[in-house]
Order: C-alpha cells, then structure tokens, then sequence
C-alpha cells in the first residue's frame, strides 16, 4: 500500500549483536532503537513507553531475521532454506545477490531482496516489495553519500555502481 508521496529517508544504524540479536538504531527522523532478540522485538521511542512484541506474531519478520542473521554470519544452507539465491557478477569486482522468498506467505509481502556490493563489502539492500514500493538501505561507506533529494531510480543507480 503506497502511503507516501516522497521517499522517507531514515538515518541510522543496523548492528548484528551475535546469533539471533539485531539493534536498529535511528537517529532521524526521530530516535528510535529497536532490538530482535531471543523472539522478542522491542522498540523504544523517544519520548515514549518501549512496546514489545513476540516474532511468533509476525513469523514472517521472524524468517526475515533468521535470514538475515544467516547472511550476516555466512549460513548459505540455511539462507538456501528460506530463499532462492541468485549470484551474479557484473565487471571486475561488482555483485548483486538476489534473494527470492521461497515462503508464500512473505511472497505476499517481499517479492525479492537485491543486496549489492563491490568486492567484499554490501553497499546497498534494495527490498523491493510485493506492492510495487521500495526499501532501499545504503550500507558502508555509502550511507553517508546519502543525496539531499533521493529518488529511488537515483538510489538504485548509485547501488548499482552508477
């Protein structure tokens, strides 16, 4: 469902914390800290009471987690579980690994993650979902290129070596 007429740009930090525990914190828009650990997520809002809720209420976040926590730590098998995984090569030294949803029910949600990088450094994950809209998170060294006005055709461009 398109809500927005522009692209919300999120700032921030996205840490893996070891087995299944992940930290995003984000600065801007407004501060916001949220942690996925032992099948719990909770988010603490400035100015605001934490909430907390359990995966198993979203077990399409929790696949999402499992997922990444496997990229994260080089578990192709289990990443394999989860998704299609498509490599590809594309000049000296830049990639894209694209990852397809093999669960029906996320299907429904994420039609693909693309995840590019350049040697062995990520520089962007695109999410692109189900509904037509985007996700796109600069990672390294390319999320301080963030550009004052971004597209996402110039997102996608800069992700792609452009």
């Amino acid at each position: 469902m398109k809500m927005l007429d522009k692209p919300l740009v999120v700032s921030g930090q996205l840490a893996w914390l070891g087995d299944d525990r992940l930290e995003r914190t984000v600065e801007v828009p407004t501060r916001e800290v949220s942690t996925i650990a032992n099948g719990e997520v909770t988010q603490q809002r400035e100015g605001r009471s934490p909430r907390s809720f359990s995966l198993k209420r979203a077990p399409q976040l929790q696949l999402l987690v499992d997922s990444f926590v496997a990229l994260l730590g080089g578990d192709s098998a289990h990443l394999e579980q989860a998704f299609t995984v498509q490599h590809s090569v594309d000049g000296a030294d830049r990639w894209t690994l694209t990852l397809t949803p093999r669960d029906a029910k996320l299907a429904q949600t994420v039609n693909r993650i693309d995840i590019d990088g350049s040697g062995n450094e990520p520089r962007c994950m695109i999410m692109q979902e189900a509904d037509g809209d985007v996700a796109i998170d600069l990672l390294g060294e390319y999320a301080s290129r963030m550009p004052a006005t971004p597209t996402r055709d110039g997102l996608v461009t800069m992700c792609r070596g452009g």
